[in-house]
């Protein structure tokens, strides 16, 4: 089960993952990061990641795919802040802002 939640900010849109980003899944997040795409003008895109427990193949694939695309990837926890530590070494994109 993922929830999914985007959240418009003045300065950049969030797009929030609660649970597992496996199976099905993967095609609803793919899906909301499209429509995001369509609403965020001149936003930054921050995918926040910081209550997802499980991410599968598939998952860790879209999530390279986003941060080519411009996304900024946001994670707690060891496994998962290994996780977008390996995808920022193994996909290009932009330097998330400190």
């Amino acid at each position: 089960m993922l929830r999914i939640t985007v959240q418009p900010e003045p300065d950049r849109i969030r797009l929030k993952l609660e649970g597992d980003l496996s199976g099905i899944w993967v095609t609803e997040v793919e899906e909301s990061w499209l429509a995001t795409y369509s609403i965020r003008g001149d936003r930054p895109l921050y995918l926040d990641l910081t209550d997802v427990m499980h991410v599968d193949r598939a998952g860790r694939y879209l999530l390279g795919l986003m941060r080519c695309g411009g996304a900024h990837l946001i994670a707690s926890g060891a496994q998962m802040t290994e996780l977008v530590r390996t995808i920022k070494d193994k996909w290009p994109g932009p330097e998330t802002p400190t």
